[in-house]
């Protein structure tokens, strides 16, 4: 019989499992919305950019929610609203409306994930207990992220792809029910103020005008007045912001956590991974099915086995890697996967699109990289946090996350070439990922040499 703190775990994981998914499921989807709607590339792929900028954007405001007004009903009215924009963007009539409803859906899934993660920590007291649920809760997520591409194309092949946000409906309204009935009730408000929400939307604007700028680069010249527009924009939303933080009693972020290198490692890394996964994921979309002809059904059904890759590693080989080594040192390892996937990718190009090479990269990328650098870093996010700060941590290295993932995109298409008309993937753009992966890599190393420096010096003392 399943013991009432691991059936919390469940709901917390088919919670943020069902996020995670979201984010890569659409990839092999987008020629299939393309066709119904009659739309261009740039247009299509504002479904993902808006996802995942109103989901990075509006993390912080989740995960302080989550601390003042409750991890249970934050969450349930994540995954309540999540289940509304799922059905709605299925049964869409129209490119804007399906626009729409998938911006919405990435606010919601910004409630979703920093309640998860802090029923989770807060249902898991004990020290190495935690850890391993924590491991546990952000394999889940890695494996959503690593099985989006093979679902979402099998999908959208024998159903059609309103059914990749469809399939989300049954799922969820599984969680909220359980969720009612298992989860504990939140305790008292210590307190009836509300969270900051004008530093909220100072930072969500920062960071759509940052993304957007970003993304306009390559077309300087048609917006020679927006761009500087933008920069001033910016400057002026991160001043005001950081005069908040700094003044108010109740800032939305307590700018002290940033004190731990540990934490700073970890949102950086984080931002570092997100700009490589999603580029990834983007690549090998194009390299499958413009460039080898492949359908989005051939293309999912490949990547199938790297999902199941990704579930037996969390299963079974990543807790016995966390129980040997340092975080910061099996994040080096989740790091180093990445930049081997990308050297292997690099490689099937230039030896004629080699299928056996192709395949070889994704088990390294989304069988064994994603699922423990994701880990990894989730559980470096919070060490030396308090828990009161658990929502606040988590959410700020999601939002590193997700704000690499928007602007490490937007980096890569700079590089993508249109000039050969018969390679949409170009190993220049493969190399962009590789860099990502590995300045991670490197910032990995002097952060496990410096904590290992501390921990002899401690124990000299």
């Amino acid at each position: 019989m399943i013991s009432k703190k691991n059936l919390i775990l469940t709901i917390a994981s088919m919670g943020i499992f069902v996020e995670a998914l979201d984010i890569a499921i659409i990839n092999l989807t987008i020629p299939s919305i393309q066709s119904q709607f009659k739309i261009s590339n740039d247009q299509v792929q504002w479904l993902q950019t808006l996802y995942v900028l109103l989901y990075g954007g509006f993390l912080i405001i989740g995960g302080k929610l989550s601390d003042i007004i409750g991890r249970r009903t934050i969450f349930m009215i994540g995954a309540t609203l999540f289940l509304l924009t799922s059905l709605g963007a299925g049964l869409s009539g129209s490119f804007g409306i399906l626009a729409f409803y998938r911006a919405v859906q990435g606010l919601a899934a910004a409630l979703i994930m920093p309640s998860a993660l802090s029923i989770v920590t807060h249902t898991f007291t004990e020290k190495h207990e935690r850890s391993k649920a924590i491991g546990i809760f952000s394999s889940f997520a890695a494996i959503g992220s690593g099985s989006g591409l093979s679902i979402g194309g099998i999908i959208s092949t024998y159903w059609g792809w309103h059914w990749v946000f469809l399939i989300n409906v049954p799922i969820l309204a599984l969680v909220i029910i359980m969720s009612w009935y298992y989860l504990d009730a939140d305790p008292a408000r210590k307190t009836k103020k509300s969270p900051d929400l004008i530093s909220g939307f100072l930072l969500v604007a920062a960071l759509l005008m940052l993304s957007y700028g970003v993304h306009e680069l390559g077309n300087f010249q048609k917006h020679y007045l927006l761009l500087p527009g933008l920069v001033a924009g910016i400057l002026l939303c991160i001043r005001l912001l950081f005069k908040r933080l700094t003044t108010l009693d109740e800032p939305l972020i307590d700018l002290s956590i940033f004190r731990s290198p540990t934490v700073v490692t970890a949102n950086g890394v984080f931002f570092l991974l997100g700009s490589f996964f999603t580029g990834y994921l983007f690549i090998i979309s194009l390299l499958l099915q413009k460039d080898m002809g492949f359908s989005a059904a051939k293309s999912g059904l490949l990547l199938v086995p790297f999902s199941i890759l990704s579930a037996v590693v969390a299963k079974f080989a990543l807790p016995g890697l966390m129980k040997r080594f340092h975080t910061g040192q099996t994040g080096f390892i989740g790091m180093t996967m990445m930049l081997i996937g990308a050297i292997l990718l690099i490689g099937s190009i230039l030896t004629g699109h080699s299928i056996f090479l192709i395949l070889l990269s994704a088990a390294f990328v989304s069988g064994l990289g994603m699922t423990i650098s994701y880990t990894s870093l989730s559980v470096l996010s919070i060490q030396d946090i308090p828990s009161q700060h658990y929502g606040l941590a988590s959410s700020l290295a999601t939002t590193s996350y997700f704000l690499g993932a928007g602007i490490g995109l937007s980096i890569l298409t700079l590089f993508m070439t249109t000039k050969n008309v018969n390679a949409s993937v170009t190993p220049l753009s493969i190399i962009i990922l590789g860099i990502y992966a590995f300045i991670g890599m490197t910032w990995l190393v002097i952060f496990i040499r410096n904590y290992n420096s501390a921990q002899k010096r401690t124990a000299i003392l």
